[in-house]
């Protein structure tokens, strides 16, 4: 019977285990959204993990949302990220970066000489985000010309190519959580006419027209993608999310990706929201590669989820960034260290670098 610990390869990665700690936000980016000594040591010391999905980085400039996130643009950027890379390599483990891009969830603050924050609509999001002012509500932004999407998605090739030089094992698109693609996939957000708007072809043809571009530029053995169908972190559900979903996963189907990566229910909230059904299982069905689950999976649910085939990795979030050694305590069964929550956004080492393993 297959465990949460065997081996496994997924596209062209091999994996130690089947335990992937998700990607997190953490907001410790140094000048220059560059990725620091003290994220070095960060990622380091979670090494254990048969997969980090490193945190979410903007793409370009225009792509940022959020105060001292990094991003994967620049020649600095590209160096920072290395020195991370090199470092888990160097313990054992393997890395890929989630590619970002936010979209409307952003403030003018943000994004180079004031610009407004570009979505698939004009329409603004009902949402927060943290600046040097603190947490303020975002801008309103204005929506992306047709005409401009080649440019986006070069965007992401160019990120793709920067990760690898970076030493990155592969990248995961973020298509989750109600940032950019999934404000085109939505029609709860997505309110445009045209080859990007109106159908679910049409809605989702963006996401595609990205995993595409990302597979022919790194191989799509070294390219994941997430995807969240019943989040409503800055958006409303789409209309008959099923439906949605099932035509992406369709799509996404014979493209041989290294992993699909589900957010089952409510990031960061309840696995199976009040009065919103999906059926995950459908999606898995359709989809012949790697699957990857997240969101509130503890130690017994992860591998009882493994054992009964409804998956082939599990992502941890929070659990690792307290527990370094979380693949230790969990083959254990050991107690896991309590998370100070105020020290998950901005800071230096202190709710970073300073929780404690097994050994002290």
């Amino acid at each position: 019977m297959t465990t949460l610990f065997d081996p496994i390869q997924i596209g062209d990665i091999a994996l130690s285990n089947r335990i992937v700690m998700a990607p997190l936000t953490r907001n410790r980016a140094i000048a220059g959204n560059v990725a620091g000594p003290l994220t070095v040591e960060y990622y380091r010391q979670r090494a254990s993990a048969g997969l980090i999905i490193a945190e979410a980085s903007q793409i370009s400039p225009m792509a940022q949302g959020y105060l001292d996130t990094p991003g994967i643009y620049s020649d600095e950027q590209v160096a920072g990220w290395r020195q991370v890379t090199d470092a888990v390599h160097a313990a054992g483990g393997k890395i890929v970066l989630q590619l970002w891009h936010v979209g409307r969830v952003s403030h003018v603050s943000l994004l180079p000489e004031g610009a407004a924050p570009v979505s698939s609509t004009n329409k603004k999001a009902e949402a927060m985000t943290f600046t040097s002012e603190g947490f303020i509500p975002v801008s309103t932004p204005r929506a992306l010309r047709d005409d401009e999407i080649p440019g986006l998605i070069d965007d992401y090739r160019r990120a793709a190519r920067n990760a690898i030089a970076a030493g990155f094992d592969g990248v995961e698109i973020h298509g989750a959580n109600t940032y950019l693609l999934e404000q085109f996939l939505r029609d709860s957000v997505n309110d445009r006419s045209g080859p990007y708007g109106g159908s679910i072809a049409n809605r989702a043809r963006l996401l595609l027209e990205v995993v595409q571009a990302v597979a022919e530029e790194i191989g799509a053995g070294r390219t994941g993608l997430r995807l969240s169908p019943m989040t409503t972190f800055t958006a409303p559900l789409d209309s008959d999310p099923q439906a949605l979903y099932g035509y992406v996963v369709e799509q996404l189907a014979p493209l041989g990706l290294a992993f699909l990566h589900v957010i089952e229910g409510e990031t960061g909230g309840t696995r199976a929201p009040e009065g919103k059904a999906f059926d995950y299982e459908a999606l898995h069905r359709a989809y012949p590669g790697a699957w990857l689950v997240n969101n509130g999976y503890t130690r017994d649910l992860a591998l009882q989820t493994i054992a009964d085939g409804k998956a082939d990795l599990i992502a941890f979030g929070r659990p690792f960034i307290s527990n370094p050694d979380l693949v230790r305590r969990l083959r254990e069964n050991a107690p896991l260290n309590e998370l100070r929550a105020d020290k998950l956004y901005g800071g230096g080492a202190e709710g970073y670098t300073d929780y404690p393993t097994l050994e002290g």
